[in-house]
């Protein structure tokens, strides 16, 4: 048995993941869970200029869908011609990729507003007809709704992840993620202010992932090396010097780092709002800020791993 799952998989949160583990009680020990993403987003070839901030990185979104349960993760090349087919003629194409793969599709496992289709056309009744005459099923998961630390209950959607991320909220969109928010990239040059305040910082090349809100955080980075490091992470414009664009820097809390060394990968986990940005009427604020940072963030974190 093949079960499909198919959407952008923005950020592979809790609602995605409970897609998959549907499918994967489905399908048995000897069934095949196939994840069927876009990449890019449908809306970065359609409407670049107001197309969402991603969440994740492909090849990070490809292995968070094996976590959640996947067999296999199929990355649909997302062109005009892609998303010029209608919906019968879009399930045709997936027909024929699957079957060079190996087998056509048994069950499409999907939530309750699932689109697809020229302009999103086809809905899950359009889904349904095509697979009664194609020889495949379709199942409607119910869409989840998580309770955030405070209680409130959200659904587990993409774009509730992206609001809480923009907002700050690192904690409530680990709720809805099942994982705190990350990004990744590579360390690039920076104006070296850090290391002349005896705090040396990496600045990340995070692309086109979505930044927190300004502020100041705690977390943990991943190391080149398979370590794991405390991180002190400012997101902002640098108020108390000269204003710069927004910008994410980590300072590895206790540990070394190569002060000219650039183009390393590093991946930095945000578990907590620590303050916001302002700009402090000279260094010597600032760096005793800095330090009251670091303690607390250390507090903070030892809190939430005991």
């Amino acid at each position: 048995m093949r079960i499909l799952c198919i959407g952008n998989f923005e950020g592979v949160h809790r609602g995605h993941a409970q897609l998959i583990a549907r499918s994967r009680e489905i399908a048995g020990p000897g069934g095949r869970v196939v994840a069927v993403a876009f990449e890019p987003l449908p809306a970065e070839v359609l409407r670049p200029e107001t197309s969402p901030v991603r969440l994740s990185t492909p090849d990070r979104k490809r292995a968070w869908l094996h976590e959640a349960g996947a067999d296999e993760v199929l990355l649909l090349e997302t062109d005009p011609d892609l998303l010029s087919l209608d919906p019968e003629a879009f399930v045709d194409r997936l027909q024929e990729r699957l079957r060079v793969a190996g087998g056509g599709i048994d069950l499409v496992v999907e939530g309750p507003d699932f689109r697809f289709g020229r302009d999103r056309r086809g809905d899950l009744d359009t889904l349904a007809e095509i697979g009664r005459r194609q020889g495949f099923g379709v199942e409607i998961v119910p869409e989840l709704e998580v309770p955030l630390p405070s209680g409130l209950l959200v659904p587990a959607r993409s774009s509730v992840v992206r609001r809480l991320i923009a907002d700050g909220r690192v904690r409530d969109a680990a709720a809805v993620l099942g994982r705190p928010p990350m990004l990744e990239g590579s360390v690039v040059p920076g104006d070296r202010q850090g290391r002349t305040l005896g705090w040396p910082t990496a600045n990340l090349d995070h692309g086109r992932l979505l930044l927190p809100a300004d502020g100041v955080y705690g977390g943990w980075a991943d190391l080149p090396d398979g370590t794991r490091a405390l991180a002190a992470i400012s997101v902002g414009c640098k108020p108390t010097f000269e204003v710069t664009p927004p910008r994410c820097e980590v300072h590895l809390v206790g540990r070394d780092m190569p002060l000219d060394d650039y183009g390393w990968s590093i991946g930095v986990w945000f578990h907590r709002w620590i303050r916001g940005q302002i700009a402090f009427p000279g260094v010597e604020p600032l760096l005793e800020q800095m330090g009251r940072d670091v303690r607390r963030i250390e507090e903070l974190l030892a809190s939430d791993a005991a």
